[in-house]
C-alpha cells in the first residue's frame, strides 16, 4: 500500500492533494502546523473518501529543528515512503527570521524541503527498491522563471525584497531538487518541481495593499482543487515514475530557468543549503 507525505497539507493546495492521494488509495500523512486546521482537514477528506487512511503530524516547518524531529517520527512510522509532496510555502511582505535565525520565507519554501528530503531519502529509496519506485514532488512557482540567486546571500540579509525573497527560495528549491534527482539517479527515487499555476490560495495573507491586490486578482486565478491538478499528474501518473528532473507546468516538463543548468552555480547553492541546514 503506498505511503505518502504531504507538506503544509492542512489548507489550501496541499489539502487537495491530499485528498487527490487518498482517493488514489495512498496512505496520507499530512503535516501541518494547526492541530484545528490539521483535524478539519482529515475531517474533509474523510468524508469524501471514507476508506481514507490519514495520519495527522503537527510541526512547524519553518523550524529546521522541527522540520527534522517531524521526518524523524514519518521515518520510525513508515520505514518505506512511496511519496514526498513538499508543498509548504509562505509569502512575507517584510523581512521575518524565525527563532532559529533564520529569514523565514527561504526557511519555509526551500530549507524545509531539503530538510524533509534528506531525512526520508532511505525511507524513499526503501519504497524503490520495494515498489520499483518512489517519487519527490517539489511544489515550485513560475515566480523562480527569470529569478536570480546568490548562492552566498539566500537569507537576503544584503538585500531583500518579497518578491525576490519568493522568487529566490523557489529557485534554490528547484536547484537543490534537480540536484537530489541527480544524486538519486538509479535509486528508482525520482525529484521533480511542479508549478501549479496561478492559484487563488491564502498564501498571501498580508494587509495593506498587496493583501487588497492580492484579493483583487483571486477571483481570476485557478481554484485550489484546478491547482492540484498537475501536482497529482506529477505524483499518480505512470509516466513520472521514471521522469527524474524536470520541471513541470500544465503537466508537461518545460524548461527551467536556465541558471539551473549552470552546475558550479547549482553546487554553489547546494553547499549553501547544506551549511543553512545544518548536519
Amino acid at each position: 500500500m503506498a505511503v505518502s507525505v504531504v507538506t503544509g497539507a492542512t489548507g489550501g493546495l496541499g489539502r487537495w492533494i491530499g485528498l487527490g492521494l487518498a482517493r488514489a488509495g495512498h496512505t496520507v500523512i499530512l503535516v501541518g502546523r494547526s492541530r484545528p486546521a490539521g483535524e478539519a482537514a482529515m475531517q474533509w477528506i474523510a468524508q469524501q473518501v471514507p476508506t481514507a487512511r490519514l495520519e495527522l503530524l503537527i510541526a512547524d516547518l519553518s523550524l529546521i529543528a522541527a522540520t527534522r524531529q517531524a521526518a524523524m517520527l514519518i521515518d520510525a512510522r513508515f520505514p518505506e515512503i512511496d511519496l514526498l509532496v513538499n508543498n509548504v510555502g509562505t509569502f512575507c511582505t517584510t523581512r521575518e527570521v524565525t527563532e532559529e535565525g533564520h529569514e523565514r520565507v527561504l526557511a519555509t519554501n526551500h530549507l524545509s524541503a531539503f530538510v524533509m528530503t534528506r531525512a526520508l531519502v532511505p525511507a524513499l529509496r526503501a519504497a524503490a527498491k520495494t515498489a520499483g519506485s518512489a517519487r519527490i514532488v517539489n511544489i515550485g512557482s513560475s515566480a523562480s522563471d527569470r529569478a536570480g540567486i546568490e548562492p552566498d546571500d539566500l537569507e537576503g540579509k544584503r538585500r531583500w525584497g518579497m518578491v525576490r525573497s519568493y522568487s529566490q527560495s523557489k529557485l534554490a528549491m528547484m536547484m537543490t531538487s534537480f540536484g537530489w534527482a541527480a544524486r538519486l539517479e538509479g535509486t528508482g527515487v525520482v525529484s521533480n518541481v511542479v508549478h501549479p499555476g496561478a492559484v487563488a490560495t491564502k498564501l498571501v495573507r498580508a494587509s495593506g495593499a498587496v493583501g487588497l491586490a492580492w484579493r483583487a486578482m483571486s477571483p481570476f486565478l485557478l481554484s485550489e482543487e484546478q491547482g492540484a491538478d498537475s501536482p497529482l499528474h506529477a505524483c499518480l501518473a505512470p509516466e513520472f515514475a521514471t521522469l527524474n528532473g524536470v520541471y513541470v507546468k500544465h503537466r508537461r516538463p518545460v524548461r527551467a530557468n536556465r541558471r539551473t543548468e549552470n552546475k558550479t552555480l547549482t553546487d554553489r547553492v547546494w553547499n549553501a543549503t547544506e551549511t543553512l541546514a545544518g548536519g
